[in-house]
């Protein structure tokens, strides 16, 4: 948790406010995984943080997109490089959502563990 909290206030995710009259902070709560090694050891555990979680939508929200690569432009790309000779090497982005944009006012209020709020302020994303 205090890994995703540093991410989230490094990439500058959200500024801290007051909330204005008429809007609504989202909540949010921490989801956690455990990732495995190839062969079944334990590597580490996970916690993200997750936002709007009780949004509805068409009234809350239009529209979602994610950055996922397609298994076809995968495989392209392996057979390529297989192909080619060329050296394959892999790796994660870590907080890539935090590299979007965003047109709305959004706020959420502060989650469990986060104590860079002072009472009554949320954050604004």
């Amino acid at each position: 948790m205090t890994q995703e909290l540093h991410a989230l206030e490094s990439n500058h995710t959200w500024i801290m406010a007051t909330l204005p009259h008429g809007k609504k902070a989202l909540t949010s709560k921490w989801a956690y995984k455990t990732k495995y090694k190839a062969y079944g050891t334990v590597d580490r555990h996970k916690a993200m943080l997750v936002m709007g979680i009780k949004q509805i939508k068409d009234k809350d929200y239009k529209h979602t997109f994610s950055p996922v690569a397609k298994l076809t432009t995968i495989r392209v790309f392996i057979t390529l490089g297989t192909a080619r000779g060329w050296p394959l090497h892999q790796l994660d982005i870590n907080n890539a959502f935090l590299h979007g944009f965003i047109d709305e006012e959004v706020y959420i209020l502060p989650s469990e563990g986060y104590n860079g709020a002072l009472p009554g302020q949320v954050c604004k994303l």
